[in-house]
C-alpha cells in the first residue's frame, strides 16, 4: 500500500476535543489518513464514535484506522486497523478481517519490523521515536534506528512517538513515509492551521 499522505492524524482524546468534531476538523485541513485512538472508551461508544467517523473519512476519500480493536474497525466499516505486539496476533487479524483490511502493527526494533512484513502487514509503526510525546517516554528510538528499519523493510513505516511539526522533515528524510503525531496537533491552539503547516513540510535535505 500507500499512505496518502505523510501525516498520519491521530483522533485523541489527549486535547479534549470529541472525536467525530476533532476528525471533522482534521479532514476539513487536508487529513488523508487518521487513527481512532481511544484506548479507555467503552466499547459501544468506540463503536458509535468508529462509524461516525469512518463516514465521514468514506465520503472525502480519507482512510480511517481503527487502534487495536479488529471488531470495531469491521463493524464500522473502517479501512483498517492498527495493532501493538500485545494485541491480536497479526495472522489472526488477518484471518478475522479479511485480505482487504489494511493492517498496521506497531514496532520497536528491526527485527519487530521484519517480522510485520513477513507476517502481511500493510505498513509498519516504528517507535517511540523521541522522548517526550503523550506518554512522556524518557528514551526515544531515535533516527540512526529509524534509517536501519527502513533499510530492512520495504513497506511503508509510520513513525511516532514525541514527533512536531519542527521534526516531521527530519524525520520524512530518514525514511518514514508518514509521520503519526498526537500532542503538538490536538494541543495546538489551532488545529487546523497546524494540521495545514505540517502537510506543507518536505524531507530534510
Amino acid at each position: 500500500m500507500k499512505l496518502p499522505s505523510h501525516l498520519y492524524a491521530m483522533v485523541d482524546p489527549a486535547g479534549g476535543h470529541e472525536p467525530a468534531a476533532l476528525a471533522r476538523v482534521l479532514l476539513d485541513a487536508g487529513v488523508r489518513v487518521m487513527q481512532l485512538r481511544l484506548k479507555h472508551a467503552p466499547s459501544r461508544g468506540l463503536l458509535a464514535a468508529a462509524r461516525a467517523i469512518a463516514a465521514m473519512c468514506r465520503a472525502r476519500g480519507a482512510l480511517l484506522i481503527v487502534d487495536d480493536r479488529v471488531d470495531i474497525a469491521m463493524l464500522a466499516g473502517a479501512a483498517g486497523v492498527h495493532l501493538g505486539q500485545e494485541d491480536l496476533p497479526l495472522e489472526a487479524a488477518r484471518r478475522l478481517a479479511g485480505p482487504e483490511m489494511i493492517i498496521g502493527i506497531s514496532t520497536h526494533s528491526v527485527e519487530q519490523a521484519v517480522a510485520a512484513e513477513r507476517g502481511g502487514a500493510d505498513y509498519i509503526g516504528f517507535g517511540p521515536l523521541y522522548p517526550g510525546g503523550l506518554r512522556n517516554t524518557a528514551a526515544g528510538k531515535g533516527l540512526e534506528l529509524l534509517r536501519e528499519v527502513r533499510a530492512a523493510a520495504r513497506i511503508p513505516i509510520v513513525a511516532i512517538g514525541g514527533i512536531t511539526e519542527a521534526t516531521v522533515p527530519a524525520v520524512l528524510a530518514a525514511g518514514a513515509d508518514a509521520c503519526a503525531i498526537i500532542t503538538d496537533v490536538v494541543r495546538a491552539p489551532d488545529i487546523a492551521a497546524k494540521v495545514r503547516a505540517i502537510l506543507a513540510l518536505n524531507p530534510a535535505p
